[in-house]
This record gives C-alpha cells, structure tokens and sequence, in this order.
C-alpha cells in the first residue's frame, strides 16, 4: 500500500471497520447499478496465509490422503 494511506494497522483496522458496516457491499450495489451488461466481471481477493500449524494436519491424519503418490518418509 502507498505510505498515503497510512502505517498497515491502520489499513487494516480501517477494512476490518468498513467490512462490517458493509461498504463494500454498497459500493458493488452501486457500482453494479450504474452499469449494463457487462462483457466480463471479476472480483479477486485470493490473499490467504495459513498458520504455519496448518501442515501438522496432514502429519496427525486429519486431512484424508487422496493422493496416489508415494509416501514420504
């Protein structure tokens, strides 16, 4: 994020704030009014970071193993 925009806490506390006021939300109902037809729409918000606990899943046997590859040891 531009340092406009403030230190990242501030950023984030700002978009925690107005994802439960609904901003967004509005601003896509909006958005959405105003258009026709689109050619195409996309929204994109894959930013996930797992807790570095996650892998201990498969190790402990909770996630099944779909897998055919063989077993590392």
């Amino acid at each position: 994020m531009p340092a406009d925009y403030g230190p990242p806490k501030t950023i984030y506390n700002r978009f925690i704030r107005w994802s439960r006021l609904g901003v967004f939300d509005k601003i896509l109902a909006a958005l959405s009014a105003k258009g026709g037809k689109p050619d195409q729409s996309m929204i994109d918000a894959t930013h996930l970071k797992a807790h570095h606990t996650a892998a201990s899943v498969l190790k402990k046997g909770l996630f099944p193993d779909v897998s055919d590859a063989p077993k590392a040891v």
